[in-house]
């Protein structure tokens, strides 16, 4: 199943969130804080969104942070979990 983002929105797939802290502790599943890194795997034509231009920013392959509590999770599979936000939801590009 293929997901195509309409409008100004993009699919994420958030990265694993640490297991260990800088100082090598072992986090417990439920101490381990929800990542707000993802890559982006699809994206909307951008286009005319309430009136307003938007030209999409991100690509495929990019490395971003977005908001914490922004967009849909959608489960495709057991093992698939995406979330859907709205480019706006995107706060930057991670490079290097």
């Amino acid at each position: 199943m293929k997901l195509t983002p309409l409008g100004d929105r993009v699919v994420i797939k958030a990265l694993e969130a640490e297991e260990t802290t800088e100082s090598g502790i072992v986090l417990p599943g439920k101490d381990k804080e929800k990542p707000q890194q993802a890559e982006v795997l699809a994206v909307g034509p951008g286009g005319t969104v309430d009136g307003k231009e938007v030209k999409m920013e991100v690509k495929v392959g990019d490395k971003v942070i977005y908001s914490k509590y922004s967009g849909t999770e959608v489960e495709m599979s057991r093992d698939e979990k995406y979330i859907i936000v709205k480019q706006s939801d995107i706060l930057a590009i991670i490079e290097g």
